[in-house]
C-alpha cells in the first residue's frame, strides 16, 4: 500500500540524469589520475613491474583485470565448473 499522496502537479527531480558522472566519483579519478602523472605515469609502472618479479604479478592479476570489461558475450554452451569441497569446512 503507498503511503505518499498523490501530487500530480508535482514536478520531481528524478536525481542525476541518466549518463551523468558522478561527481565525487570523478574528482577521486581526476587525483588518482594527476598523482599517477606526478609519480613518473606509464613510464614508472613499467619500471615498477619490472623491479620485482612479483610486482609484475600484482600488475597483471590485480590492476590490469580493472580494465577489462566486466561484461562477456558468450556464444554456445558454457559450462562452470565448481571444485569439490576439500573438507566440511568448504562446504
Amino acid at each position: 500500500m503507498d503511503h505518499q499522496p498523490n501530487y500530480p502537479n508535482l514536478k520531481r527531480g528524478g536525481g542525476r540524469k541518466k549518463g551523468v558522472p558522478n561527481r565525487l566519483q570523478q574528482a577521486a579519478k581526476d587525483v588518482i589520475e594527476e598523482a599517477a602523472r606526478r609519480l613518473g605515469g606509464v613510464n614508472r609502472v613499467v619500471e615498477w613491474a619490472k623491479e620485482d618479479p612479483a610486482n609484475e604479478r600484482v600488475f597483471w592479476g590485480q590492476i590490469y583485470p580493472k580494465l577489462l570489461p566486466l561484461t562477456a558475450h558468450l556464444t554456445g554452451d558454457v559450462t562452470i565448473q565448481w571444485p569439490e569441497p576439500r573438507n566440511a569446512l568448504d562446504e
